[in-house]
């Protein structure tokens, strides 16, 4: 690695209280969310976050960050290819 990749890597930091709350900095957009599930573009990728009752508590895109509350059962990163089935299926879901 040189220096110029150095200055590519991106920083993302995940941090959870009790399951109940969740702080995701290095995110890039929102791409959806209910209830039960958000679809978030960060600087490592997409990021699925499930649960139970989530709902936003604070957003700044223009920071990078978000907070989640609710019932946190999982966080997985996506696989490119992942990405566009997600996308596809919320996208029919939420038309």
């Amino acid at each position: 690695m040189n220096i110029n990749d150095h200055a590519k890597v991106k920083r993302q930091e995940v941090k959870m209280l009790n399951r109940k709350l969740l702080e995701i900095s290095g995110v890039l957009n929102v791409e959806s969310f209910d209830s039960e599930e958000f679809l978030l573009e960060t600087e490592c990728g997409f990021l699925a976050v499930k649960g139970q009752n989530l709902h936003i508590k604070n957003l700044s895109l223009e920071q990078g960050l978000v907070a989640i509350e609710g019932l946190v059962n999982g966080l997985t990163y996506l696989e490119s290819g992942s990405h566009e089935k997600t996308k596809g299926l919320l996208g029919k879901l939420f038309k």
